[in-house]
């Protein structure tokens, strides 16, 4: 009976680790095209915007250069993107993502572009709680083989910047902390504060999931 049952228990604990080893395969990504790619140097395209908040493509396009170029790469700088683009006629982020990886190629030079989609951006008043949220989605794909070499994500919300405001306790004190709140949001547009972390997030060179490090980095090819 004992035999039987340790025979029982191993096979269970056998199905376990190998679902469990499934599981994290499953959760890590594949590196291999990003490895063999070895970009050097990134085009940041305009975020799409896919919020009711105009000012979020530029709220985060202002804050993603900073983490790849810590990263170890050379990014193309936005205002020279930008003009080249009004040039061509092109001003709308949704227009210049359907540019062929081609053509970018040829006229920026870049070996890779980050292609970037805002999905939640900006301050909401609910009746006893404020929020500020910044997320989106990102992939960057090889200009020279139009290969997806990586997809990420990143959310971040104002509690995480910082900032509250305090007026006491209770119902009606916490209903004029959110209405105080709210109108502090918006004034100084805390979204771009949340917008820089969330850059910072989806942009990170060697974290899990994350961007590998670039050629200019001194950790290039240890992760």
């Amino acid at each position: 009976m004992t035999l039987n049952i340790s025979r029982k228990l191993i096979a269970v604990l056998s199905i376990l680790l190998f679902l469990s080893a499934c599981a994290s395969s499953r959760s890590q990504p594949d590196y291999t095209a990003f490895r063999n790619s070895k970009p050097r140097s990134i085009l940041v395209l305009p975020p799409i915007n896919d919020t009711n908040d105009v000012n979020a493509t530029y709220g985060m396009l202002s804050q993603m250069t900073m983490p790849l170029a810590e990263g170890g790469y050379y990014v193309v700088p936005v205002a020279a993107m930008e003009e080249t683009f009004k040039h061509n006629g092109l001003t709308l982020p949704n227009e210049i993502q359907d540019v062929a990886p081609a053509k970018l190629r040829s006229i920026f030079g870049a070996d890779a572009a980050l292609y970037t989609k805002i999905t939640d951006y900006g301050s909401s008043y609910r009746v006893i709680a404020n929020k500020t949220q910044v997320s989106a989605q990102a992939k960057l794909v090889d200009l020279r083989s139009g290969e997806t070499l990586w997809n990420g994500s990143a959310t971040a919300n104002g509690s995480e910047t910082g900032f509250n405001v305090s007026v006491g306790g209770g119902l009606v004190s916490a209903l004029v902390q959110t209405a105080v709140s709210q109108a502090v949001n918006v004034a100084t547009d805390k979204s771009w504060d949340v917008a820089g972390l969330t850059s910072q997030r989806l942009l990170a060179t060697g974290a899990p999931n994350g961007l590998l490090y670039g050629p200019r980095s001194p950790k290039f090819g240890t992760d």
